[in-house]
Order: structure tokens, then C-alpha cells, then sequence
């Protein structure tokens, strides 16, 4: 016994504690005992009591299993025993990776993991660290969580194994390196020349990381060792941005300016935060310059990359549609029933409306659904991805806005599916500056690619739209969007918006979700807007009155 006490005095790293719950390593022939107290070994070795039990467990795990299987992981972690970490979750094999990158690839050390209170399976915990390279080291904190599930073979509590658990800006095949950076830091600007930062503007970490990874190279400045996330595979296929996660030693920053308004940027920002996972857009249509983009979550710019059922507001988009093929006129007799049957689905409205006797008008402002599902049949399946593409850009994957964005999609549907379509439902998906995008080309009458940075700056070409509207049916257009302002579902949002206005509401049902994601574009004058606030009810009640107060600020 006094050579296992003299082995255990020389660590230097104790075990993790959670709650006042103490797990011991007790060393002798090589086997790890691990006591808890308060119930229960629930670690998952074997013994003669396990020998015993012949069935499997189920259900979730228990408290003490929680507690013990954190415990065991963030212990071994702790102490670099990677194999042990590894062979605590789920996925040993993906755990190893990432776990032994930690201190090869980071070359972190000197850990420590602080665990707080368990919520159900969930254990939150603190990581502490020093990240050193050549010489040069830093301290690093931040918090990370993981869970424990049940493995369903053989009923052995494990953590849920996700590269988050390690940092939560992690995602599959994503790694962490430290190391002189690949890409020197750039200086953002706003339109005014006053610097952007995280600090003025939380929600446009994403959008700084962006302008990095595009014109780090370019903007004259020179890297500096830094601790960051290089993103893998999956992550790239979402368009996120490598991430600086600590830096060691200072880069020379090269400097960018974009066409963010200060003004703007600061009410947007205070707009979202009112919400929780609320997104909006400001455009200028007569350049497609972008001057504000706030989301309420900002560690992802749904704003710019989010792909969200965008509801009625698509109904801009068809409505230009439906008239340029004669099958609807803004003041002409347009059905409006309760239901409407197509492809073997029944669409109704909202509460189950009708208008009778109403106009095409009529139903746009009230947002009629079966309005615009009843003129599928006269459809070609490709019509609404052409219009969409043709008039309004969208979904060409071709904007060369200066950080990366998801430009729409409207596939190409039938039967029902493309009826749900017709109303933003089904496969289409759009983000708030794509819908910023549709009524900057309402109000402007052509397509102008929204952007953030100038092209000149580094001689992009800008995506472009092969045809514009009719006179007569953007007259149309304009009248419907105008109607609706005044009199219909955005009007209660727009009052007090003076000048050349328009806008659309849209909801947009979501499965699992109680309420629709709300939905709302709008311009005033040389201003074009679009937000979403999802999980939250009606566009005109949720993300209405974001666009509409900075429609009133003006440009």
C-alpha cells in the first residue's frame, strides 16, 4: 500500500470532482476501481455483480451512472489518458482523433476540467488550459458540456460522443491547430469607416470570420500564431469559416471596408436582441449594398446562410409569376375557397378563411392561400424555379456577396409539393437576405446581387438575373405589396412608415415546432428589409415590427 500512496502523491493532476462526489483512482495490478458516493458504481465495468445480472438495462441513465460516466471521462481527459476518455463514449474512435489533436495538434496543457451541476443527463463543465507554442504561451477558458446515453447493446452508460463536447465551436471533422495562422487578420470597417468588432456588434463574429478567410491574403496584413479551428469536410459544405479560438502573438491586420451603415448595424443588432433566434436584413436597393445584418444567435449567421421555409413572403415571387402568365390580375375577380385540392393534398388558409367575390389584391393582402395553390394545375412543374431564378437571382448558388451565404433554393417540384411551393412551403428555402433581395427587386424593378464588399475591391464579378419584369407587371406588383401595407396582414407593422412603401408577411410551418416561423419583407423608398424570427407565430406580429422600425430610421 505505501508504494501505490507514494505512486499517487507524484500526479500532478487529481481527479474530477462533481458536486462534491469524489472520483478515486485506487491503483494495484493494473486495474481502476472507482468509488462513488451516493449510490451506485455506474461506470460500467465489469464484476461479479454485473456477472449476475442477465438482463440488459434500459431506459435513460440514472443519476449516479451520469455522475460516474462523466467522471470517468473528464477524469482521463484531464490527465491525458486518451484511450480511457475515448473508451468512455460512444464513438472511441472519433474521440481518440480529436482528444489526441488536443494536445499534439493545440498542444494544450496543464488541464484542468471543472464540472457544475447535472441537468438530467447533461453535465456542463469548464475547461482550463495553457496553450503553448514555440516558446509563447496563453491561458485558455471556456465552457462545454456533454451527455450521457444509454448504449442500447449492452445498456453501458456512455458520453454521447460530439467534437462539440471537446469546444462547442467544433463540428464534425473540424480540428484544432495551434500555429502560425494561414490567414493574416483583416480590420473590418463599416461604410463610414469606424471598425467592427464582436465587442460593438456581437452578432457579426460570423461575418468578420468571413471577411478573414476571403481577403486575409489579400488586405496586406501578416499572420500571427494563433489556436483555431480548422474546419473539415461537413463544415466547409456549410460554408462556415475556419475560427480563431485564442491568439498567442499578434498578427498585422490588413483592413477591409464594407458597406454596413453604423446606424443601422447598432439598431439591427438591438432589434434582434429583443427576440430569441430572430434574423434581419437591410438592403439598399438602387446598389444592392448590404447595410445591416443582426441575428440573436450569433454563433451562426442565419441571416446570411440560414435555409428556412420562407412562407407566405415567397408569395412575391409567385404572385410575379401567376400574372406575368395571365393567370392572375392585381384588380381582377381571383377565387379565394376554404380549401383547395391538389396532388391528393389538402391546402387550406389560415383558420379556414374564404374571400368571396374578392380580388387577386384581396387575397394577397389577406394572404390567401388556396389563391395561388388553385392555379398549380395550369403550372409546368419547372415554372416557379425559373421565375425565381430568371427574375429574382435565387437559387443559382452564384452571389459573390464577399462572405458566404446561401443564395436560396427553389427546386424543381410536382404534384403536391409543388403547390406547397407556391406558398414558400414544400422544398423552397430562403434566408432574410434572400427576402431582402425579393423586395430590393420589387421596389428597383431589376435584380442588383446584394454585397457586402465592394467589387471593385478584389474585381469579383456580381451574379446577375438573365430577365426582368414586365412593365405592367411590376406596376402590379408594386400595387399588391403597397395594398398590402396599408390594408392587409403587415399593415399593423408598417403604420407609421411614411414614403414609397410595400410588404409581405409569411409563416411558415415547421415539424416539431408549436409555432410557425415568422417571416417579413418590406421597402421603403431606396430601402429594402426582410426578417425572420423563428418558432414564434405570425410574421406580421414577430418580424414585423423588427423590419418596420428600421424602415423608419432610413437610409
Amino acid at each position: 500500500m505505501g508504494n501505490r500512496r507514494r505512486v499517487a502523491e507524484r500526479r500532478k493532476t487529481g481527479p474530477v470532482v462533481i458536486g462534491g462526489v469524489i472520483a478515486v483512482v485506487v491503483g494495484g495490478a493494473g486495474v481502476g476501481a472507482y468509488a462513488l458516493l451516493g449510490g451506485g458504481a455506474g461506470d460500467g465495468t465489469a464484476g461479479a455483480t454485473e456477472a449476475r445480472v442477465k438482463s440488459v438495462p434500459t431506459g435513460p441513465p440514472t443519476a449516479a451512472e451520469v455522475t460516474g460516466t462523466a467522471q470517468r471521462f473528464l477524469t482521463a481527459w484531464q490527465r491525458g489518458e486518451v484511450a480511457r476518455a475515448a473508451a468512455a463514449t460512444d464513438d472511441a474512435r472519433a474521440a481518440t482523433g480529436l482528444l489526441t489533436g488536443w494536445t499534439r495538434s493545440a498542444h494544450v496543457e496543464k488541464v484542468t476540467l471543472t464540472p457544475g451541476p447535472r441537468a438530467g443527463a447533461k453535465v456542463p463543465f469548464t475547461v482550463r488550459g495553457t496553450v503553448t507554442y514555440k516558446g509563447v504561451s496563453k491561458p485558455l477558458v471556456y465552457d462545454s458540456a456533454l451527455t450521457v446515453v444509454r448504449r442500447a447493446s449492452d445498456g453501458r452508460p456512455l458520453v454521447d460522443w460530439a467534437p462539440a463536447v471537446v469546444h462547442p465551436e467544433l463540428r464534425e471533422g473540424d480540428t484544432l491547430v495551434t500555429g502560425e495562422a494561414g490567414t493574416p487578420p483583416v480590420r473590418a470597417l463599416d461604410r463610414d469607416g469606424g471598425e467592427l468588432t464582436t465587442k460593438k456588434y456581437p452578432s457579426l463574429g460570423p461575418v468578420l470570420d468571413g471577411l478573414r478567410e476571403k481577403y486575409g491574403r489579400t488586405a496586406g496584413g501578416t499572420a500571427g500564431v494563433e489556436l483555431r479551428v480548422v474546419r473539415g469536410k461537413e463544415s466547409a459544405a456549410h460554408k462556415l469559416s475556419d475560427k480563431t479560438l485564442l491568439e498567442l502573438s499578434e498578427g498585422t491586420p490588413g483592413t477591409v471596408k464594407t458597406t454596413l451603415s453604423p446606424r443601422l448595424q447598432a439598431a439591427a443588432e438591438e432589434q434582434v436582441a429583443a427576440k430569441a433566434r430572430a434574423s434581419v436584413v437591410v438592403l439598399k436597393p438602387s446598389t444592392g449594398e448590404i447595410l445591416a445584418v443582426a441575428n440573436s444567435s450569433p454563433g451562426f449567421n442565419t441571416a446570411f446562410q440560414g435555409s428556412l421555409a420562407p412562407g407566405s413572403t415567397m408569395k412575391v415571387v409567385t404572385a410575379s409569376m401567376l400574372i406575368e402568365k395571365g393567370l392572375a390580375s392585381a384588380d381582377k375577380a381571383h377565387p379565394c375557397p376554404k380549401f383547395f385540392t391538389y396532388g391528393n393534398w389538402k391546402f387550406q388558409n389560415d383558420d379556414k378563411f374564404e374571400i368571396k367575390g374578392g380580388t387577386f389584391k384581396a387575397s394577397f393582402a389577406r394572404s390567401c392561400n388556396t389563391a395561388f395553390i388553385s392555379r398549380a394545375p395550369k403550372l409546368k412543374d419547372d415554372d416557379l424555379t425559373r421565375q425565381a431564378q430568371q427574375v429574382f437571382g435565387l437559387s443559382l448558388d452564384n452571389w459573390a456577396v464577399g462572405v458566404p451565404t446561401f443564395d436560396g433554393s427553389v427546386p424543381v417540384e410536382s404534384k403536391a409539393q409543388m403547390g406547397a411551393a407556391l406558398i414558400g412551403q414544400g422544398g423552397v428555402r430562403m434566408n432574410p437576405l434572400n427576402m431582402a433581395s425579393v423586395s430590393a427587386t420589387v421596389k428597383s424593378g431589376v435584380f442588383r446581387q446584394p454585397y457586402l464588399v465592394a467589387p471593385s475591391v478584389d474585381g469579383r464579378e456580381l451574379a446577375t438575373a438573365s430577365r426582368t419584369m414586365s412593365a405592367s407587371t411590376l406596376a402590379q406588383l408594386r400595387d399588391l405589396m403597397s395594398y398590402t401595407a396599408a390594408y392587409g396582414t403587415a399593415a399593423e407593422a408598417m403604420a407609421g412608415v411614411g414614403g414609397d412603401v410595400g410588404a409581405k408577411t409569411g409563416s411558415a410551418e415547421v415539424d416539431n415546432q408549436k409555432k410557425p416561423n415568422g417571416w417579413f419583407t418590406a421597402y421603403r423608398d431606396d430601402l429594402a428589409a426582410a426578417g425572420v424570427v423563428q418558432a414564434a407565430g405570425h410574421g406580421g406580429e414577430t418580424a414585423g415590427p423588427i423590419v418596420a422600425a428600421l424602415l423608419k430610421l432610413g437610409g
